[in-house]
């Protein structure tokens, strides 16, 4: 036996497994794939009702949209069909318009006639602003009140020419109602279409019935890209959408751009914006683009709008009140309210004007004063007495010493700030509506409700020419203003037209004596404007003379080219009648104020301007004075060209000292083409 054997029991003996811990392990492992499973299967039935409940709300969504489509489109044919019914039953010598559907758009009574201007003291003028009581006059330009207790519209006397109504009140106006011109005014009753130079109107058939909506109606069912209040549905994923509608052929309406409907417009021919849109000539060539910048806001009508010479502010006149704003920023900076005027009653401030220095703000009212105001010290300099009526228009000469006047007292009156009296006193027979001064100071225009317009010489006293007659405006004129050079002039009317005049200056010196005043008309109309649908009540040209501007009763401003007649914009900006545009004097920008009780101011890019800025560096290559003075002087109106903090040119700069105030974009533009045409690189 072996010594090991013994010892062989002290050895581990081999042990059988543990079973009890296998089982347990895979019962642990078999509750974790049930658990699992489980989870896979709920995650599973989860995502299966997500799945379901998308699609059951894309169906609906679908559904829905569908359904707005489908509505959206039986409304525009109702409508059209309505608006087609009204035209006829128009022409057929029916109603002016029915109410549009879904209720009247106002709760005051219907406009009335316009009345028969008087010609006692008080009526003559009293007229066109004050529709109700016993007067009797002109359209005018107010508004219908804000609310009953303190009315803030404008005296009536201005109620019917700007569109407004008594009855309703502001906030009752649609956003962009449709447009329906009134009948004559001042007594005159409905005139004839005019001979136009107007390009495109002798196409259109002679009698016709009033022209169709001009603007989006409140509930417009198809509203077009880009409006504010247009509401279109998403459509809902992987939709088969419907194609685009074809748009129809666009009619040959000539100038009246107003009459055609915006919302069946290509987008090559309009511009949406917040709250206003703009139509471009279909026919034309698009050079002009414009945009609004701010929304002055008033508690009452805003009568009248002006820039300084600088173009930093511009000013506003409505109800007791002259108003400054900053036109970079948009902010009220200055109010001015006379605290000694007579406090029962409306004010209206219907003319502001800068002094060309900028410190002096003129405003002509009702009162019968004008008030020149200190702006550094926010107070009156001094009070001008003398007219008898209201005071509807004012301008500086370029001397900041002479201040021309128009009131309804049928006078034009001169005044002289540095002896604080009038110099010089115009009568005529009918009460004056606007004045304007030539750039020079040498000439003064004003308009009546004569239908004529006067031009004088304010250093020799007397009348140069009468403009009327045949080819003269068939209703009171309402605004007046001279080009740039002095030789033109542009005049609005109630007779829903344009005209430019063409009329010599008077020579420095009259050898024998004065010259004899004339009797008729020497002047000569050169071109007639005619596209607005009612009064013409403002009339500007900007700066650089390339373009008219003209606000209008239709609530639209547009942009003319004064070479061709040809209109080439429409604006509609305001809910009531423009009553006032004017051009900054340094170009870009210009203002609109309107009975909606809301200034604007908007700017403009004239891409002719660039054009003719690449003519002049690119094709002359500024090799000759002439170049350098075209350069010059384009430059001088148009400074958006001119780097910031650049001098003014000047005709004595040479050619490179002119090429380093243009801005980097305009100069880089120009070296390529120099470049490209010369060879050099």
């Amino acid at each position: 036996m072996s010594m090991y054997n013994a010892h062989r029991g002290m050895l581990p003996q081999h042990q059988p497994p543990n079973t009890r811990l296998t089982e347990l392990l895979e019962q642990i492992r078999v509750e974790f794939e049930a658990q699992a499973g489980q989870a896979g299967r709920d995650e599973h039935q989860r995502e299966s009702f997500i799945t379901q409940q998308i699609q059951e709300l894309q169906m609906v969504q679908r559904k829905v949209y569908d359904l707005e489509q489908a509505h959206m489109s039986l409304k525009a044919d109702y409508d059209n069909k309505v608006r087609d019914l009204q035209r006829e039953l128009e022409q057929r010598g029916g109603p002016a318009q029915a109410a549009p559907h879904g209720g009247p758009q106002h709760a005051g009574p219907a406009q009335p006639a316009p009345p028969v201007i008087g010609h006692g003291p008080r009526d003559l003028f009293g007229g066109i602003m004050a529709g109700a009581g016993g007067a009797q006059g002109a359209p005018a330009l107010g508004p219908p009140p804000l609310e009953p207790q303190q009315p803030q519209g404008m005296p009536a006397q201005l109620t019917q020419a700007a569109g407004m109504p008594a009855g309703p009140q502001l906030g009752q106006h649609p956003p962009f109602a449709s447009y329906q011109p009134g009948p004559g005014a001042n007594g005159y009753g409905a005139q004839p279409p005019l001979p136009s130079t107007s390009p495109g109107l002798t196409k259109r058939p002679p009698p016709r019935g009033p022209p169709g909506a001009a603007t989006p109606q409140p509930n417009a069912p198809m509203p077009f890209p880009g409006s504010p209040r247009s509401h279109m549905p998403t459509p809902p994923p992987n939709h088969q959408q419907r194609p685009p509608p074809q748009h129809a052929p666009i009619p040959d309406v000539g100038n009246a751009l107003g009459e055609l409907d915006v919302n069946h417009l290509p987008d090559q021919y309009k511009k949406v914006g917040v709250e206003w849109w703009a139509i471009y000539n279909p026919r034309t060539e698009r050079r002009l683009e414009v945009d609004l910048v701010h929304t002055l806001p008033h508690k009452s009508v805003v009568c009248c709008v002006r820039f300084s010479h600088d173009g930093t502010r511009v000013a506003t006149g409505c109800n007791r009140a002259a108003q400054i704003f900053d036109v970079e920023t948009g902010h009220l900076v200055a109010h001015l309210e006379d605290e000694e005027a007579e406090k029962e009653g409306d004010l209206y401030i219907r003319s502001v004007c800068f002094s060309p220095d900028g410190k002096l703000l003129a405003t002509g009212a009702e009162d019968k004063l004008i008030r020149v105001w200190d702006l550094a010290t926010r107070t009156i300099r001094m009070r001008l007495g003398g007219h008898e009526q209201d005071i509807y228009s004012l301008d500086f000469a370029a001397d900041g010493n002479l201040l021309a006047s128009g009131s309804g007292d049928k006078t034009v009156r001169l005044w002289s700030l540095s002896a604080e009296k009038e110099t010089c006193k115009f009568n005529i027979e009918d009460g004056v509506t606007t004045v304007a001064l030539s750039r020079d100071g040498r000439l003064v225009a004003a308009g009546s409700l004569d239908r004529s317009v006067r031009v004088w010489d304010t250093r020799e006293g007397i009348k140069l020419d009468l403009l009327d007659g045949a080819e003269g405006h068939q209703d009171s004129v309402y605004s007046v203003a001279f080009s740039p050079n002095g030789n033109e002039l542009v005049s609005g009317s109630l007779d829903r037209t344009i005209k430019m005049w063409s009329f010599t200056s008077p020579p420095q010196h009259h050898p024998g004596g004065r010259p004899p005043q004339p009797t008729r008309s020497t002047g000569k109309c050169i071109r007639t404007f005619e596209g607005h649908m009612d009064f013409v009540l403002s009339v500007a040209l900007t700066p650089d003379g390339r373009w008219v501007m003209s606000g209008s009763k239709d609530r639209g401003v547009q942009f003319w080219d004064p070479h061709t007649g040809q209109a080439y914009l429409h604006l509609q900006g305001h809910r009531n009648s423009v009553i006032s545009v004017a051009p900054s004097p340094q170009g870009r920008l210009f203002a609109t104020g309107s009975g909606d009780t809301k200034a604007r101011i908007w700017k403009y890019e004239d891409r002719g301007a660039r054009d003719e800025l690449d003519r002049i560096l690119c094709v002359t290559g500024l090799r000759d004075p002439a170049s350098i003075r075209e350069l010059v002087a384009l430059l001088r109106v148009h400074p958006e060209f001119l780097k910031p903090g650049a001098e003014d040119p000047s005709e004595e700069m040479t050619r490179s000292q002119l090429i380093r105030l243009i801005t980097l974009s305009d100069y880089a533009r120009y070296s390529a083409t120099w470049y490209s045409r010369t060879g050099r690189g």
